[in-house]
């Protein structure tokens, strides 16, 4: 059984977690100690954690708290990515800035995966008319995004630009740190095309148009 002492955190995958606000955190807390135990497991995959993070940091401040860990089977790194993706897709309180940003994350995780070991989720044979579509490439793209689109209830040209905004997110991020929920809470209030465009600009200039976007519209 793994101890909690074994078990690591990583930075990609707490990225996709939607974060606690602090009354949210305090509440759980109070539950945790009330209860003494936790009702939901932390889930885990190679001993990184997927989901309970934040049950994960206060289980390490209250140590009587009787906890589970729950170990997850999945082949590759790409897979946990997906799984965190679909896990917070499921939860209500999304923006639909976090939605659109999970949304394109597990495009392009899934068109990596595809693309290693060609596509796992059908065995469906490209047509003549996949050869013509510019967006259409031997990983099966096409389909990875029609299934995606049927899955999370958008349409195939959502979920294109959906890992155009992501792209647009995490350069944001990368540039000036804190952006990314920012982005995602609807702090910084920007257009999707002013997000998309955060990745097309050079490096050096990224700074400067998060800056630009931080600063409160009149």
């Amino acid at each position: 059984m793994l101890k909690l002492s074994s078990l690591k955190i990583d930075p990609e995958f707490s990225a996709q977690i939607l974060p606690l606000s602090f009354e949210e955190l305090h509440q759980l807390e109070l539950n945790m100690i009330r209860d003494g135990k936790l009702t939901d497991p932390i889930i885990v995959w190679n001993k990184t954690i997927l989901d309970g993070h934040n049950r994960y940091n206060l289980l390490k401040k209250h140590s009587f708290i009787e906890y589970e860990i729950k170990e997850l089977e999945l082949s590759s790194r790409q897979d946990a990515l997906i799984w965190i993706c679909n896990h917070q897709l499921g939860r209500r309180n999304l923006t639909p800035e976090r939605r659109k940003y999970l949304i394109g994350k597990r495009y392009e995780v899934e068109k990596q995966v595809s693309q290693n070991r060609g596509n796992q989720y059908t065995s469906a044979k490209k047509d003549a008319t996949d050869q013509n579509d510019p967006c259409q490439n031997k990983s099966g793209s096409h389909v990875t995004r029609q299934r995606i689109a049927k899955e999370t209830g958008t349409s195939e040209g959502y979920v294109q630009r959906a890992e155009k905004y992501m792209n647009g997110v995490e350069a944001a991020d990368e540039a000036a740190t804190g952006a990314r929920e920012e982005i995602l809470n609807g702090q910084i209030k920007a257009a999707d095309r002013e997000i998309c465009a955060i990745a097309k600009a050079p490096k050096e200039q990224r700074t400067e148009i998060v800056a630009e976007l931080r600063k409160p519209k009149s």
